[in-house]
């Protein structure tokens, strides 16, 4: 059950990182970020590890996303 809503966390987090990729819309990540950790966290609770993987991807590519646009773009 833990699984499935840390894969529900972190599709909503996908969700709404896609329009963050547009220019001027990348601070959004700010708060994208913390919100797939916090699914990555709950999926670390879970026997299966696919939930917790893919928060760790999200995260990863909004952290990206953050270092090419300096934090802001």
């Amino acid at each position: 059950m833990l699984n499935v809503l840390s894969v529900l966390i972190g599709l909503f987090a996908l969700l709404f990182m896609i329009p963050a990729f547009l220019p001027f819309l990348g601070i959004a990540n700010w708060l994208l970020v913390p919100v797939a950790l916090f699914g990555a966290l709950i999926g670390m609770l879970s026997t299966r590890n696919s939930g917790r993987n893919f928060c760790l991807l999200v995260a990863a590519f909004g952290a990206l996303r953050l270092f090419l646009g300096g934090g802001i773009f």
